[in-house]
C-alpha cells in the first residue's frame, strides 16, 4: 500500500474522478481530507470509504466559486492542527461553464468559470505548499485538459493557465521535497463529460478508476519517479502511468 499513513487532499471529490481517486488513495492507506460543496456527497463517500474498511476520512466543504484567501488560511491552519502535514494534493475540481463562441460569451459565466478552475485552485495551492514542504517526499498533481478548439471558452482557458501555473510551480519548487505533475485523463465517463457531449456513445469511454489508479501513482512517492526518469514538471497521460 503506497500510501500508507499519507494524508492526501483531493479537491471536487463529490463525484466522478474525484471521488474515484479518495477511494483509491483510501484503499491504499491514505487518510483523505475530501473537499466538495455539497455535503450530502461528501457524507455518502465517507460512508463509502468507511463502511470499505479504509481509514476514516476527513470532509471539508469549500465552495470555490466563494473562495477566498482567508478561507484557504483557515483550511491550511485546520490541516497543521489535525496533521502537521501533507503528503498530497490533487487539484482536481472543475466546472465546464457553456460550450459558447467567445464572440458571446457571457462575462459574469466567463468570471465564474476562471475563479472555480483557476483562481481558487492557485489559492488553494499557495496555502498549501508550507504544508508539503516538509523533509520527506510530497506530491502535487495537476487535472489537466487539451481544450483548444471551438467553444470551449473559459473551460478551455482556465485549464491552459492550470498547465502554465503547474509548469511554473514546478520550476520554482524544483529544489524542494515537493514533486509537481500534471495528468490528462482524456475521454473519461463522468456526469462532467455528459453534460458536454450530451449524445455521446459512453461505451467507449475510460472508467473514473482508471484515472484514479494514475492520479494514486503520481500522488505517491513511486510518482516522482516513472521508468527511471524524473516526472518533476511533467504531464502525463494514463498511457505513461504503470498501473
Amino acid at each position: 500500500m503506497q500510501l500508507t499513513d499519507k494524508t492526501i487532499l483531493i479537491t471536487g471529490a463529490s463525484d466522478g474522478i474525484g471521488k474515484a481517486t479518495a477511494i483509491e488513495c483510501a484503499k491504499q492507506g491514505a487518510t483523505v481530507i475530501i473537499h466538495g460543496k455539497t455535503v450530502p456527497k461528501l457524507e455518502l463517500l465517507y460512508d463509502e470509504i468507511t463502511q470499505a474498511g479504509y481509514p476514516e476520512p476527513i470532509i471539508y466543504p469549500l465552495d470555490f466559486e466563494k473562495i477566498t484567501p482567508d478561507d484557504c488560511d483557515t483550511l491550511r491552519e485546520v490541516i497543521a492542527k489535525e496533521f502537521v502535514q501533507l503528503d498530497g494534493l490533487f487539484n482536481n475540481a472543475g466546472w465546464l461553464g457553456a460550450s459558447t463562441p467567445v464572440q458571446q460569451y457571457d462575462l459574469k459565466l466567463w468570471y465564474r468559470v476562471m475563479q472555480i478552475n483557476l483562481n481558487a485552485t492557485f489559492m488553494l495551492t499557495q496555502a498549501c505548499l508550507p504544508l508539503l514542504n516538509h523533509d520527506k517526499p510530497s506530491s502535487i498533481v495537476f487535472n489537466l485538459d487539451d481544450k483548444n478548439t471551438a467553444y470551449w471558452g473559459a473551460y478551455g482557458v482556465s485549464k491552459a493557465g492550470l498547465r502554465s501555473l503547474m509548469e511554473i510551480l514546478a520550476d520554482e519548487v524544483e529544489n524542494t521535497s515537493i514533486n509537481v505533475t500534471g495528468l490528462i485523463p482524456g475521454d473519461v465517463k463522468t456526469a462532467f463529460r455528459t453534460r458536454a457531449f450530451p449524445a455521446e456513445d459512453t461505451s467507449a469511454l475510460k472508467r473514473p478508476e482508471e484515472v484514479a489508479k494514475a492520479a494514486a501513482y503520481l500522488l505517491s512517492e513511486a510518482g516522482s519517479t516513472i521508468s527511471s526518469a524524473p516526472s518533476h514538471g511533467k504531464v502525463f497521460t494514463l498511457n505513461d502511468i504503470p498501473v
